[in-house]
């Protein structure tokens, strides 16, 4: 169905080659996963398949992208529509309707399909993605993950031979991100779909694959089973590292594998003691009775909570549960219906200038919101000169973050992972009281996921500081946060220590709690750890 032949591509200016050699054939009805650190070249493989590399992008290719005998040299890609679906990294960027229903009928209606064709193809589509809901909603008020699931269905609705997805389950919830994966899973099977999908979270996806192609970075591709490229590949789930740690002498690729693996460790009697870090006194934000409404709905309903000195909020729930409206009200740059927001005694929406960035240090779902300079240099230059740092500062924590970005790089040019690489380096280079993300893992790997880690411990250590973020990624939830605040249609339905709450729901919970249940381990060193002390 897909075949690359000898290629390789490079981007004018650019000192290393994306892709070298590359030679690859995808059949009909096989998922594909292609992995690789940030900014690999990962989006740029899911480009060249339907020929937006390098007809849109720019770029020398050589070597030929076939796609069911269509050579993309010689097609262009709206003379593929009909046969490849493509869902971008942010999803709101492709988008031209206005409403649920209208965008999904706009694919087919440029393939011009017969009008009841389009309405039949729209109904099971809805019914499909649990969109039925949202079908007269306008996308502009939708919340990340319902925007990623409509665009997903505006590819799907065509009826492709070829889907195209660049990590569509960054935005989701652990359960829609698994109802989305099953649903393309049993299109592959039942409808012989062919499916590429790029993804950070492997511990989502893996199970699903029928084979992996590794982006190293450096231009250089291995192409294998998931056990295959698995068990040497520096990037990979959490089940896999805890199998190497345990020195098993196979690694399994989901949790019912690793379960039978691991039944003879289940078994001993374990220390279970928990040790959590102990917040100070200072409270540093406050919420009373806070209620938002956007056109009569509630997205908050009279929550109130404090959050103190030295913790790390992780605020989990479904999509359209209500995270984003709470945590733009602690930053106050979201209209409050009743109700009170107070940081370090002030309140946020009164907040201006140094202020404002010494006392909240905000990254939106969108990092891009924040960037407007024309290279990664100026806006690492002007950021150390609003803040009054030495110069290099931001540059230096933003090596640290995400290395190897080039300074001369604009940052529209920048991948997802890198551009909020740069977006948290300039808000950490103010040094501000309090931090509050959105996502703060959308397009990251591994490797920086760990680094971003490590980040906000330290910075939640510093004195009378906090981290607040929005996030389903449920792995950093584990390894990051000391407690956790569920919501559910704008009520908070659970607020505790992470062990606890994360233990209680079985669909957030990370892979390794699941491996290793009914023992109370959230992450792999508590399980060494464990098993280290009972020796």
């Amino acid at each position: 169905m897909i075949k690359f032949s000898n290629v390789s591509l490079i981007y004018p200016n650019s000192t290393r080659t994306v892709l070298e050699n590359l030679n690859l054939e995808i059949s009909e009805g096989e998922m594909v996963l292609v992995i690789g650190p940030t900014g690999s070249g990962k989006s740029s493989l899911l480009r060249l398949i339907n020929g937006l590399v390098p007809h849109h992008t720019g770029g020398i290719l050589a070597g030929d992208v076939s796609v069911d005998g269509n050579s993309t040299q010689l097609v262009k890609p709206g003379g593929m529509a009909h046969l490849i679906g493509i869902v971008g990294q942010n999803p709101a960027n492709g988008f031209v309707a206005d409403t649920v229903e209208e965008e999904l009928a706009f694919g087919m209606e440029t393939l011009n399909l017969p009008n009841d064709v389009m309405r039949k193809r729209v109904e099971e589509v809805l019914d499909l993605l649990s969109l039925a809901p949202l079908r007269n909603r306008s996308i502009a008020t939708l919340s990340g993950g319902e925007q990623q699931r409509v665009a997903i269905g505006s590819a799907l609705v065509a009826h492709p031979k070829v889907l195209v997805l660049d990590e569509p389950t960054s935005a989701l919830d652990p359960i829609a991100a698994e109802e989305v994966l099953s649903i393309l899973h049993r299109l592959v099977h039942d409808l012989s779909l062919t499916v590429v999908i790029a993804e950070h979270k492997l511990e989502r996806v893996i199970q699903f694959a029928d084979r992996i192609v590794h982006i190293n970075g450096e231009g250089v591709t291995s192409v294998g089973t998931p056990e295959q490229i698995l068990m040497n590949s520096p990037i990979a789930p959490p089940i896999v590292h805890l199998a190497r740690a345990l020195g098993l002498k196979e690694i399994g690729v989901s949790v019912r594998e690793m379960r039978r693996m691991t039944s003879g460790i289940r078994e001993k009697e374990y220390d279970l003691a928990e040790s959590i870090p102990s917040p100070t006194d200072n409270l540093i934000i406050e919420v009373k009775d806070l209620s938002v409404t956007y056109d009569g709905k509630h997205a908050l309903k009279s929550v109130s909570s404090g959050i103190y000195g030295n913790e790390i909020i992780a605020i989990m729930g479904r999509n359209g549960a209500g995270k984003s409206s709470l945590l733009k009200s602690l930053a106050g740059i979201s209209q409050v219906s009743s109700g009170s927001v107070t940081v370090s005694g002030l309140n946020p929406q009164h907040l201006k200038g140094k202020e404002r960035r010494t006392t909240i240090g905000f990254i939106p779902q969108e990092p891009s919101d924040l960037l407007y300079g024309q290279s990664v240099k100026i806006e690492c230059d002007q950021a150390d000169k609003d803040n009054q740092i030495p110069s290099g500062t931001t540059e230096q924590i933003l090596q640290q973050l995400v290395p190897g970005i080039s300074a001369n790089t604009h940052p529209r040019d920048l991948s997802e992972g890198q551009r909020l690489g740069l977006a948290l380096s300039i808000v950490l280079s103010s040094n501000p009281a309090v931090l509050i993300l959105d996502e703060p893992t959308r397009g990251l790997d591994y490797q920086a996921k760990k680094e971003l880690t490590r980040t906000l411990i330290e910075f939640a250590r510093a004195t009378g500081k906090c981290v607040v973020l929005a996030t389903h990624d449920v792995e950093l939830v584990a390894e990051l946060a000391t407690r956790v605040m569920f919501l559910a249609d704008g009520d908070i339905v659970a607020d505790g220590s992470t062990l606890e709450v994360l233990l209680s729901s079985p669909a957030f919970a990370p892979q390794v709690s699941k491996v290793m249940s009914p023992l109370p381990w959230l992450k792999v060193s508590d399980v060494i750890a464990a098993i280290e002390a009972h020796q």
